[in-house]
């Protein structure tokens, strides 16, 4: 069967691949699909309204009836949904990727995004044009709500306040011109002292591209040091992922941020900690200081957060900066991350870099491989590695005594990914060398 939804929702470039005649045929997908409430937002990307009202259109046809709550972060209406009664959600986002791009994200009604099996329920509608057409009299109606000060508040009410309070805090918040800057300043500022960057709404992205990496964020590393504030925080186009600078102004990788908050919470609570395979092995070695015990999964949010839902694990992740908090919803929150990082440092009584320095190091190198026929030279691979563990959890994923190696075809592209972690750079280098001329001898480049 033909595929439409990728690791995050539906993804392309506006106006081409993310067409507004696409948007509208797949709102009447979901809408066939739920028949019932449905609350829709965006980022500030500037095709926003466009998708978003292509995709409204389809919705009522069915006789949906849509919840407009303008422009939000995922993780806002996700938490929404969940503590109403929607049937579901629609994100018109395409979170960290470049200005040019959008995307078009389902939320099911427990504020989870959609499992695969669901997804391929709305793929066969779509491909099969078979939707559900309501009456003249049928069709669905359109309510503007506002969900801003209900999420708000739902962070709030989980974080010791009082506590982040007296550590008297000053953070520096790079909006990065997307969806945060409608909830990040409000929420932050309710604890501590802030410093906004780029928080004017703006879908040209002119102060920085959506991904936070370190080239990206150069000012808020500048603006910490400078102001000689306690923390910085960056968010990317949809404030799901939160990425943190130290007081020195340096960048903190994902795979730390993961570790330390998951460490704290199985301080806290002894249990289990989902997160994919390609998470580097700090993560394992600082949650087991602690107690706690690391389940892997396939890569992607959702598959992390439905196996946390299923075992009921403390906590889960990405090393990308996306964080879950079971107790707050099933799935990654840039403004819980945020909060939960200054706990922490009020509780510990630490700075960041003091935090980062218990967590062990290990250098991850992240390479990849052009392949139209990924599946198939997955396979000969399998037969062609050996070492001292081998993972088919996604992909192959290859344990030495050194390191490890992890090979996965892309969902969304033809390529084969290439993920090599070493206790040192030569190390990684090496290993993720040796991995990918062996692709490569399989498809015939040597």
């Amino acid at each position: 069967m033909q595929r439409l939804f990728g690791t995050n929702g539906v993804r392309g470039i506006t106006n081409d691949s993310m067409s507004s005649e696409l948007a509208l045929k797949l709102g009447k997908a979901i809408g066939s699909y739920f028949e019932g409430n449905i609350i829709i937002a965006t980022d500030t990307r500037t095709s926003n309204e466009m998708l978003k009202n292509a995709v409204i259109s389809g919705l009522i046809s069915t006789g949906c009836n849509v919840f407009d709550a303008k422009i939000a972060p995922s993780p806002a209406l996700q938490y929404y949904v969940k503590h109403s009664d929607a049937d579901a959600g629609v994100i018109i986002t395409a979170s960290h990727n470049p200005p040019e791009f959008n995307g078009i994200k389902v939320v099911d009604e427990d504020g989870v995004e959609l499992s695969r099996n669901k997804e391929k329920e709305i793929e066969k509608i779509y491909f099969n044009e078979r939707f559900k057409k309501a009456g003249w009299n049928e069709l669905g109606k359109v309510y503007d709500i506002d969900i801003l000060d209900f999420y708000i508040e739902g962070v709030l009410s989980l974080a010791n306040t009082e506590k982040i309070k007296e550590g008297q805090f000053k953070v520096v918040l790079d909006c990065g011109n997307g969806a945060a800057c409608y909830t990040m300043p409000y929420l932050v500022s309710q604890v501590a002292d802030v410093i906004s960057l780029n928080a004017q709404p703006d879908g040209n992205f002119p102060g920085r591209q959506p991904e936070p990496t370190p080239e990206n964020i150069k000012d808020l590393m500048k603006t910490v040091k400078a102001t000689g504030a306690d923390l910085g925080i960056a968010y990317d186009g949809d404030a799901d992922r939160a990425i943190f600078v130290d007081e020195n102004g340096e960048f903190v990788y994902g795979d730390k941020s993961l570790a330390i908050i998951a460490g704290y919470k199985v301080e806290k609570k002894r249990g289990k900690v989902v997160t994919p395979v390609s998470t580097s092995s700090c993560v394992e070695d600082y949650v087991k200081t602690k107690g706690g015990e690391i389940v892997y999964t396939k890569v992607g949010a959702p598959i992390v957060a439905r196996k946390m839902l299923e075992i009921n694990a403390v906590f889960g992740g990405e090393e990308n900066g996306g964080l879950i908090f079971p107790e707050h919803q099933y799935c990654r929150d840039g403004g819980m991350a945020s909060i939960a990082m200054l706990e922490l440092m009020a509780e510990k009584g630490k700075k960041l870099s003091e935090l980062v320095k218990e967590v062990p190091s290990y250098y991850l190198i992240k390479t990849k491989v052009k392949c139209e026929n990924n599946k198939e030279i997955m396979e000969r691979l399998k037969n062609k590695v050996e070492g001292e563990k081998i993972d088919y959890t996604d992909g192959i994923k290859v344990y030495s005594k050194d390191g490890w190696v992890l090979m996965r075809p892309s969902g969304t592209e033809p390529i084969i990914r290439i993920y090599a972690e070493g206790k040192d750079e030569k190390t990684a280098r090496r290993i993720a060398d040796r991995y990918k001329k062996l692709i490569e001898k399989e498809l015939g480049r040597d």
